[in-house]
């Protein structure tokens, strides 16, 4: 019997748009390419900009050599390896741009991952991609969608057979067993299925992450994702995780060094990049990593923190020692009234406290604001604005408030706060509440991102970058980095911040040469650029 693994990323960044008419498109416009001729670099591209070290030319821009491979695909492969069954996979990501393309051979099952599902139109497009080509093909599902909404795919969708909710380590081999007949879905621990015309609904268990082993990665692999625990302790009123993952475990200090030493050791492992909404809980846990990290021969990592974790120098410089090299905090918010709205469980105070810290200890980090969250007002979300233009420092990024699920814990205020949704399935759908609506909110969003990046030197939005190398000038300080991100930035940018092409002309001739001042040039055409590691 032969199955086949869809897994893979959902089908849209809902900030790309952002950079529309820029110098950071492949296309610049018309606007653009006239303001650049009048700032007297004719010939300026991004990709031209370089620097010296120990005597060889690199591009500033170099392309990201290595991208971190998917949680989820990483775990479920491990699980089908382990397992015996023959299977193949294909990338989701090649299903929602139609490149996907179906095997050659039969197959009797398709594995499909909906963790990055987050809708039913989405889940409904990979099912078509399934009945076109390979129709009369079953469908065993899993991940965050139809751990909520199993009973929905199911009745919408008759190819789905079964449902695995939950953890899969053992429940997905069992099911491929049951399915290939050599056991019974009855059996199968955590599995809804089709007996018939009824549903059936087995008994929920969970895997002891401490004594099960760690996924299994094959081959040389640069960047490895990692799981240290699931669900979460936290109720986060915009998260609808913990439903879908009710029990909150967490593997051990030890288990965590153990693994990311085996994951050097066995598959060249540089970074590992710990993918839990919160990596540095529980604080017995983090006390135990900065003991025993600091001395192991593990790769460096980064991982999701909050704010309130980062409340000394001593933990922030134990971090450091610990080989981390970036983190991402989930502020949301610098109004104390909304963050209690969200249940986020800190303050603004600690907010601060966590930046002041991080700024000066080079350690790289990303901030992640929310805008519009139900209930905040303009006058509310002004608090957050004023601290991105005045105050903050580093990375950042600024999220557009959106609905993602009816099944949000923020529902719960539905009437309080007259929160109401087109569609409470689509991120992308109209909402409105108490304090604004959805317009309202990408306004708010656009003119804060605009504004901050004219007038706080050291904020830089987190959104280019992600297809470079990080950082750009890796020899150099977290304070040079910024400030070259920051020219890049406002360089790039310009034909979309000054209408009038001779002022745009202006800026872009000042960073040329803010640039210089931090060892970063154009280079000759036909000059050749190394775009190899630093």
């Amino acid at each position: 019997m032969r199955f086949l693994l869809l897994s893979g990323l959902g089908p849209a960044n809902l900030n790309s748009p952002y950079l529309e008419g820029s110098l950071f498109t492949a296309e610049p416009s018309a606007h653009a390419r006239e303001m650049v001729r009048r700032s007297g670099f004719a010939s300026l591209a991004l990709e031209r900009f370089s620097f010296e070290r120990s005597g060889r030319s690199y591009a500033l821009l170099r392309p990201r050599a290595d991208t971190t491979p998917h949680l989820t695909t990483v775990t479920l492969l491990s699980i089908l390896e382990n397992s015996g069954h023959a299977f193949e996979r294909v990338a989701l990501e090649d299903v929602w741009e139609g490149r996907a393309k179906a095997p050659a051979h039969d197959v009797d099952f398709v594995l499909l991952s909906t963790t990055y599902i987050w809708n039913g139109p989405i889940l409904a497009s990979a099912v078509r991609w399934v009945r076109e080509n390979l129709p009369g093909t079953g469908i065993v599902t899993g991940g965050q969608f139809t751990n909520l909404k199993f009973m929905l795919a199911l009745r919408d969708h008759p190819e789905i057979v079964a449902v695995v909710r939950g953890d899969g380590e053992r429940a997905l081999p069992l099911t491929l067993d049951a399915l290939a007949g050599r056991g019974e879905l009855g059996s199968v621990p955590n599995l809804v299925w089709r007996d018939g015309d009824n549903i059936r609904i087995n008994p929920t268990e969970y895997v002891d992450l401490e004594e099960f082993p760690s996924p299994t990665v094959p081959g040389k692999t640069p960047i490895v994702p990692y799981e240290s625990m699931r669900g979460c302790p936290f109720d986060c009123k915009f998260c609808s995780f913990p439903a879908a993952s009710p029990k909150w475990r967490y593997k051990s200090a030890e288990k965590i060094r153990d693994d990311w030493t085996a994951y050097a050791e066995q598959n060249g492992a540089d970074v590992i990049s710990a993918m839990d909404s919160t990596f540095t809980i529980p604080p017995t846990r983090l006390r135990r990593l900065l003991e025993i990290l600091p001395d192991a021969d593990i790769p460096r990592w980064e991982g999701f923190s909050r704010a309130n974790t980062l409340n000394s120098a001593q933990v922030v410089e134990g971090l450091r020692a610990a080989h981390c090299y970036q983190l991402h905090i989930g502020f949301e918010s610098m109004n104390d009234a909304t963050l209690k709205r969200m249940s986020k469980r800190v303050s603004v105070k600690q907010n601060r406290r966590a930046v002041e810290l991080l700024s000066g200890s080079g350690l790289s980090y990303y901030g992640l604001f929310i805008c519009g969250y139900p209930g905040e007002n303009p006058e509310m979300f002004q608090d957050t604005q004023d601290y991105l233009l005045h105050e903050y420092s580093g990375h950042f990024a600024l999220s557009k408030f959106s609905i993602t699920d009816e099944t949000m814990p923020l529902w719960q205020d539905k009437e309080e706060l007259q929160i109401e949704a087109d569609d409470p399935t689509n991120p992308a759908s109209p909402w409105s509440h108490i304090g604004m609506n959805s317009d309202q909110a990408a306004a708010l969003q656009k003119e804060t991102l605009d504004k901050v990046r004219l007038t706080n030197d050291k904020a830089v939005l987190s959104l280019w970058q992600h297809d470079y190398e990080h950082w750009l000038m890796p020899r150099h300080d977290h304070a040079t980095n910024i400030a070259v991100e920051k020219c890049l930035e406002r360089m790039a940018m310009a034909p979309v911040d000054h209408r009038d092409l001779d002022a745009g002309a202006a800026v872009i001739r000042d960073n040329i040469h803010r640039l210089k001042d931090h060892g970063v040039e154009l280079a000759p055409a036909g000059h050749a650029l190394s775009v190899d590691p630093v």
